[in-house]
């Protein structure tokens, strides 16, 4: 079975001449369907570059990437946009829920743009809510929610699309330390269930959690090691 993440030589340069910024110097990374990966560094290290890449909001200056199979660089912005719609789910540190829309709203918008109709819409954004333990908050708006809530509903919605990969950029940077463990936790239970995660985050306590642990150092692989069975 072919992986889900594939890269080789990927390099991303910002600017050019004597202001250029190499934030990315040659990433190799391979992560198998299933596997639950955890990127950590230090601020400055290249790792929310090689997270922007990895989710198709960014192309690497050089390089390649091989997504579910298919071969990212090249492709056009409406491609682009699809993929990230139908093959990965993000998960903020900010949540990005739309303020004046319900939680169930909110999680029916990927399968909006997917062209899912009304009533098959509703009813796997219940399934959804459901999983994530908020499906008597459906009509509530974000605001009326905890930090701990909306990261759920935040999951739930980058489920929306049956995405072939997880992306999780701090996701609970912004939560207090129980409700942050309770998060992760349904992290481990839907890589359990064969979801594919990949999170972003500075905190080895965090990292340790994953089943491999991917350093990155000044826009390098500095190692990789084995984390939470």
């Amino acid at each position: 079975m072919s992986p889900i993440i594939q890269t080789a030589g990927l390099t991303k340069v910002f600017g050019a001449n004597g202001t250029a910024v190499h934030a990315l110097r040659g990433i190799d990374l391979t992560v198998a369907r299933g596997e639950f990966v955890a990127l950590i560094g230090p601020s400055g290290s290249g790792k929310s570059t090689l997270m922007a890449i990895l989710g198709c909001l960014d192309s690497p200056t050089t390089g390649t990437y091989t997504l579910d199979g298919a071969e990212v660089q090249g492709l056009s912005g409406a491609q682009l946009a699809r993929i990230r719609n139908t093959k990965i789910g993000f998960i903020f540190q900010s949540y990005n829920l739309m303020p004046k829309a319900s939680i169930l709203r909110n999680v029916e918008l990927p399968m909006l743009y997917a062209g899912v109709g009304g009533r098959e819409r509703r009813e796997r954004a219940m399934a959804l809510l459901e999983k994530v333990g908020m499906p008597e908050k459906a009509n509530v708006l974000p605001s009326n929610l905890s930090g701990g809530q909306r990261q759920r509903v935040a999951i739930a919605r980058a489920l929306a699309n049956g995405p072939a990969l997880l992306l999780a950029d701090e996701p609970t940077g912004a939560l207090d330390s129980r409700t942050g463990a309770e998060v992760l936790a349904l992290f481990q239970e839907l890589n359990a269930a064969g979801n594919t995660l990949v999170l972003v985050t500075h905190d080895p306590s965090i990292a340790a959690l994953a089943q491999r642990r991917v350093e990155i150092r000044d826009g390098l692989i500095a190692a990789a090691a084995a984390g939470a069975a």
